[in-house]
């Protein structure tokens, strides 16, 4: 009952309420009332609350509300752009003034005086500053140009500042540049105590994709110690951390091995460590790695060995070829490597082989190619095929004709170095070892003799790899003549035969040519064309000497007066084409000077026919002293 009346109550309440919201009840002053209509349509219209606080009328917001043009939305850009490098780059307004004096400085046609004074400007501003500025795209550049045509106390200077920063400033993508020319122009204190900064660091900087040309620069730039200094932290921890252990007289790791007494295991996991990250990063490029991998291959067993091959054996090697010891490198990979990697290591010089070709040393991979690979199918669709088009450069060139030269005449000393010879010669000790199988490859190797031998022995007496299992005649078949390369050869001679005769490297590719290589390889399949050739050079021979020629004749020049004698002497059909053409009836003509030693060869020949050709009409000559030929080599006179 009670809770009943309560609610009556509260009913009536709320009754009670709403009567005074509608006009009964007390006044509440809070209470806005609602305006009439009339009162509304004459009352003004309320401005926003926040327009409240703008004025009546603001000229820099009507300016800003005109449209602008592109120029001026430009300069606005850049003014905004301006405002934030200057609130990032505590050196920004510095920056730009050297910018503006290094545009002035580096020009060519500027004074040295006037260049001295805007270098001398130029170093004042950035003293204190240049370790915390070197490291900008900028500044860096004008302290390259500094550098370059500042006086030797001011690069002194420059470089004493940045030395505690060398190998912070070595991995930095702007200031690698400055330090390798402040390298350049370092005096041998200098550059002896940068060598020595950089003990502990040769190895983590070589793993760096910029810090590592600054270990190069300063490889290339050391004498043989400093040289070996920097190389021996690569071979041990040993090397590393103890100075005087590095400072040995030995140079190959064979044999600082066996005078330090060190573990060749420990020093093989060391050196597998330092190599295989370089080998994942790809940085191939520099020659102290490639002198790391051939001290490498010296002492590390077979499996290890054959992990490196293998990593190498792609286009990563195309890379490493043009360095003596990269191109060691790139022979031991290729005979020892196996018919898959071989196969990678000629795919991955697809379009490189003319710029190989032209290296010195890269002219020698290629020569062990052509050497030692099977596959000639593949090196005939990518190296043969690319050669062809090129074969006139080839032939003129001193280093591009070695393949050409190997496949007329292989491993003849004539025209390869013993260096170039011992190159090729070159193998892997931990392969050659007697009781190692071999592993899966082309190439048969020989054995060592003796099973204790060391790894300095096992180097000394290792054989080099013969070669793969083809018959190497049959090789030089396919390559050579199947694939069509003989027949441009002779066509490339025949059109130059007379600048080839002159030339001091292509007269050796003419001989080879026009004799028909080692063995005769090309007189079976292509006498019409070695016909045509011998036809080609005995007619520019023929041409008579005139007084008012201004070179030599063909008879009388050094280099090709000799060739053409090698010729007659080695290739009788060429001996009888000449002198029909050239020296039947006008010998006499020709009995002095270097052409006289071209018409004695006649007389020299051992072919017979040819000496009875030139005999009768040489024999007066020789009777009456106007042409002389060596006692050991006269013909015996008859009856």
């Amino acid at each position: 009952m009670a809770l009943k009346n309560q609610k009556n109550s509260e009913s009536i309440k709320r009754k009670r309420t709403a009567k005074g919201t509608d006009g009964g009840g007390k006044f509440n002053p809070k209470k806005k009332l609602k305006p009439s209509s009339n009162d509304q349509q004459n009352k003004p219209f309320k401005k926003n609350k926040f327009d409240s606080a703008k004025p009546k009328f603001d000229k820099q917001a009507a300016a800003d509300n005109v449209p602008k043009t592109k120029r001026e939305l430009r300069i606005q850009a850049k003014g905004l752009a301006e405002a934030r490098k200057k609130k990032r780059k505590p050196y920004y307004t510095l920056e730009q003034e050297l910018a503006s004096l290094w545009e002035k400085m580096r020009r060519r046609n500027i004074a040295k005086e006037d260049r001295s004074k805007l270098v001398s400007e130029a170093l004042r501003k950035m003293k204190g500053k240049t370790p915390e500025i070197a490291g900008s795209h900028v500044s860096c550049r004008v302290l390259q140009t500094c550098a370059k045509y500042c006086t030797p106390d001011e690069r002194n200077t420059v470089y004493e500042e940045l030395q505690p920063h060398f190998l912070t400033l070595a991995c930095n993508t702007y200031a690698v540049h400055l330090i390798t020319k402040l390298l350049d122009n370092a005096s041998k204190e200098q550059l002896a105590s940068f060598i020595s900064s950089l003990r502990g660091h040769v190895a983590s900087l070589l793993r760096h994709m910029v810090g590592s040309v600054v270990v190069e620069n300063a490889y290339q730039l050391g004498n043989a110690s400093q040289k070996q200094s920097i190389l021996m932290e690569l071979f041990s921890t040993e090397l590393q951390l103890f100075k005087d252990l590095a400072s040995v007289n030995e140079r190959r790791l064979v044999d600082i091995i066996s005078k330090l007494k060190l573990q060749k295991t420990a020093v093989v996991r060391h050196m597998s460590a330092v190599i295989q990250p370089i080998l994942e990063k790809g940085i191939v490029d520099h020659s102290i790695f490639h002198k790391v991998l051939v001290e490498y291959f010296t002492v590390a067993d077979k499996t290890s060995t054959a992990e490196v091959i293998q990593h190498l054996s792609s286009a990563l090697l195309v890379r490493m070829i043009h360095t003596k010891d990269g191109s060691k490198v790139g022979i031991l990979c290729i005979k020892h490597g196996s018919a898959q990697e071989r196969k990678k290591i000629i795919k991955g010089m697809k379009g490189h082989v003319h710029k190989i070709a032209l290296d010195r040393f890269g002219s020698m991979v290629l020569t062990c190619i052509l050497s030692v690979v099977d596959d000639t199918q593949l090196i005939k669709k990518i190296i043969i095929r690319e050669l062809q088009p090129v074969l006139k450069e080839l032939i003129f060139d001193k280093n591009a004709r070695r393949p050409l030269l190997q496949l007329l005449h292989p491993n003849c000393s004539r025209y390869l170095s013993p260096d170039d010879l011992s190159l090729l010669d070159s193998s892997i000790p931990s392969l050659l070892i007697k009781g190692d199988s071999a592993p899966e490859t082309e190439t048969t190797t020989s054995e060592v003799e003796g099973d204790d031998l060391d790894m300095s022995d096992a180097e000394e007496n290792a054989k080099s790899v013969a070669g793969g299992k083809k018959d190497p005649t049959l090789r030089r078949k396919e390559l050579l003549v199947d694939s069509g390369l003989a027949e441009n050869l002779i066509d490339a001679c025949s059109e130059s035969a007379e600048e080839l005769l002159r030339s001091n490297h292509g007269k050796e590719v003419l001989f080879e040519v026009a004799s028909g290589g080692a063995d005769n390889i090309l007189n079976p399949h292509l006498d019409e064309k070695l016909e045509s050739l011998h036809e080609a050079i005995a007619s520019r021979v023929s041409i008579p000497k005139s007084e008012g020629q201004e070179e030599e004749h063909l008879l009388e020049n050094f280099h090709s007066s000799r060739t053409i004698r090698k010729l007659i002497l080695k290739c009788p059909s060429f001996a009888t084409t000449l002198w029909k053409q050239a020296f039947k009836g006008n010998s006499k003509t020709w009995a002095q000077g270097h052409s006289a030693k071209v018409i004695s060869a006649y007389l020299e020949t051992s072919d017979p026919k040819v000496l009875k050709l030139a005999k009768k009409e040489l024999q007066p000559l020789l009777d009456q002293g106007l042409l002389k030929v060596p006692d050991q080599s006269q013909p015996k006179k008859e009856g």
